[in-house]
């Protein structure tokens, strides 16, 4: 018999709610009904017929079975099976949910997913009984099973089974209720609990990415502020044609982008709240703002402002919009990025006669040079870990982004392109995101797209949008 500690340990459910730009929040509860006003959460799996018994393994919730780093570590082989459903509705829906978490997946750095052709079961036979030699013989160290039904008054329940083929035994067993239009999020936090629970590592899949929408002629180019999915999806204009976006920078500890945009002859730095969509307007500054970047706490906001012939850094208190000026140099200082703690700041400045890399204390007004390298450097930012900094570096007529030591030490260089700039770190500190410009197949004008690459494996990818993109950031987690 599972005892109800085992229980406890193998069981969540989630109960995920709707918000005005998408969802608000995720609530967790182990082993039992959750309610919020009128949304109740799916019953524990162990109380739900028909499904995998899972009653007959223990399940060690913390155990971490992998543990892997480094370009070349072996990536964990799994399989994920279209979810089941009972009318069309929910087989559609399950193909997808089961396509967004392969797709995650494949992109992860530390999974391999198995081509669906390869799989020896179909789903409905692999929910019911997975036939582990067989999916050994596949190639798959680990199934993902799952069913979904929607119910009359529109709401989708999940359930999603993890299971090692190796071992024999089921890893994780989670069921979701949400409203059936937030499908694609439920996907995304899937492939964030199999990429913890199989290399011990969090993902970044439940996270979105804000960025500058380009399109327009060179010479009256439109550009407006814009959020999707990490993965592309989800994607929606947030400003109108009246404002001029550049730079926006997501809150570490919120749903809130701080962006300067021109509007009318002047430029001004706005805070944008995703959930409510508000909009204000931080403070008309004597002199042009430009490079805002919150604080860990989103207290604090670091900008630049170009006042008489120069530009130096400035911190706003949040609360009281109280300025403080942060250096005095002859030097062009910008593009400042606080270190997790607050304590420090990296940023770019001419003040030794070209553009690199100095990182200030707080504390006690220390700053000093941390790049050594040939060439210039530019558009740094922290890591969430604090190992990191990132940075763009122009050495002859090739930009490359890379990533450094606080102290300046171990450069690596990542991707390299015609132009690639502004960096931006997911939340798990493993991937970066940033922006290229490549010229078209004609040479007449540049393509500028978004990519991003994991620092370890250094795989590349392209982020689709709509139009030209530039100047990403990536939000927290939305849980």
């Amino acid at each position: 018999m599972f005892h109800m500690s085992n229980i406890l340990n193998a069981c969540c459910t989630y109960v995920l709610r709707s918000a005005r730009n998408g969802v608000r929040g995720l609530l967790v509860a182990l082993g039992s009904l959750v309610a919020l006003g009128s949304l109740v959460a799916l019953a524990a799996l162990v109380a739900l017929g028909g499904g995998p018994a899972l009653a007959q393994q223990s399940i060690a919730s913390k155990e971490v079975e992998l543990t892997i780093t480094g370009t070349g570590a072996r990536q964990v082989p799994v399989a994920v099976v279209d979810f089941v459903g009972k009318t069309s509705q929910e087989q559609d829906m399950g193909m997808e949910i089961a396509r967004i978490v392969r797709s995650n997946l494949s992109r992860a750095g530390l999974l391999r997913t198995i081509d669906p052709k390869m799989h020896p079961q179909d789903p409905r036979a692999a929910l019911l009984n997975i036939q582990y030699p067989q999916w050994q013989l596949a190639g798959s160290d680990n199934v993902i099973t799952g069913r979904i039904k929607v119910s009359q008054y529109g709401r989708l329940n999940v359930e999603f089974f993890l299971t090692d083929t190796v071992r024999r035994n089921q890893l994780m067993a989670l069921s979701f209720s949400t409203m059936a239009n937030n499908w694609r999020r439920v996907g995304h936090v899937i492939s964030d609990e199999v990429m913890k629970r199989l290399t011990g590592e969090d993902g970044a899949f439940d996270t979105r990415i804000v960025y500058v929408a380009e399109s327009g002629p060179k010479t009256r180019r439109t550009k407006q502020l814009a959020i999707m999915d990490q993965d592309g999806g989800n994607h929606r204009i947030l400003t109108g044609n009246d404002l001029l976006v550049t730079t926006p920078r997501f809150s570490p500890a919120s749903q809130e982008i701080t962006y300067v945009a021109l509007q009318g002859s002047t430029w001004r730095v706005f805070i944008y709240n995703l959930e409510t969509g508000q909009q204000e307007v931080i403070s008309d500054f004597q002199g042009t703002p430009t490079a805002p970047r919150f604080s860990p706490k989103g207290d604090r906001m670091v900008l630049s402002i170009s006042l008489n012939g120069n530009t130096d850094l400035y911190e706003v208190d949040l609360t009281t919009r109280r300025r403080t000026r942060l250096t005095n140099s002859q030097g062009i200082d910008t593009a400042a990025s606080y270190s997790p703690t607050g304590r420090r700041l990296v940023f770019e400045s001419d003040r030794g006669g070209s553009q690199q890399l100095y990182v200030k204390s707080l504390g006690t007004g220390e700053v000093r040079r941390i790049s050594r390298g040939q060439g210039s450097y530019a558009t740094p930012v922290w890591s969430p870990t604090g190992e990191w900094i990132a940075f763009t570096k122009r050495q002859g007529e090739d930009f490359h982004i890379g990533i450094m030591r606080p102290d300046g030490s171990d450069e690596r260089l990542l991707t390299s392109g015609f132009v690639a700039e502004s960096p931006t770190w997911a939340p798990n500190g493993r991937l970066l995101a940033y922006y290229k410009q490549e010229p078209t197949a004609q040479g007449d004008s540049v393509q500028t797209a978004l990519y991003s690459v994991d620092l370890f494996t250094y795989q590349e990818r392209l982020v689709i949008t709509p139009n030209d993109a530039s100047d990403p950031a990536w939000s927290p987690r939305l849980r």
